[in-house]
């Protein structure tokens, strides 16, 4: 019996089932986010959007070696051509060094986040310090409900103390 999927085609799909399912708060959103179950969650540590993004991310491996298999890997992985308008896939503008980090360029990935970018004009750490965040309806909350929830409790406990 011959099987025709192959290891790269599964390391795609489970790449992108893993993330669906992290940004989905399906793996215990709040805790993942964090790692502090018991503590109030600090904005400063958070990205904008209240995800920490994992130490394995293939986007930010790809940033940093500069691999554009990688980064053609990411653009696919991330719909950057659906989701953002990215027309055709450049290595030069395929990037992301995490949406905080200073003294990096932004690739086009963080220009095109409204989160982000909303974050930024309200002078926020990140959205959980916004009385708005429940009836916010960036691209981000629209694509994950289940995250947007989990964001939401992480933000009734950072309101609680």
């Amino acid at each position: 019996m011959k099987n025709n999927f192959n290891r790269r085609s599964f390391i795609r799909s489970g790449s992108v089932a893993a993330c669906a399912l992290l940004m989905s708060g399906k793996l215990q959103a709040f805790r993942g986010f964090t790692g502090m179950e018991d503590d109030r969650p600090d904005p400063k540590k958070l990205n904008y959007c209240g995800y920490t993004c994992p130490k394995e991310c293939k986007f930010l491996e790809a940033s940093v070696k500069n691999d554009p298999a990688l980064k053609k890997e990411a653009y696919e992985i991330w719909e950057m051509k659906k989701r953002f308008g990215v027309a055709e896939f450049d290595p030069d503008q395929i990037f992301c060094f995490g949406c905080k980090t200073t003294g990096k360029p932004v690739g086009i990935r963080l220009l095109k986040c409204d989160v982000r970018q909303c974050a930024i004009n309200k002078k926020l750490d990140a959205c959980i310090e916004c009385p708005e965040l429940a009836s916010c309806e960036k691209d981000l909350w629209k694509k994950f409900p289940d995250f947007k929830k989990a964001v939401i409790e992480m933000q009734k406990k950072y309101w609680e103390t």
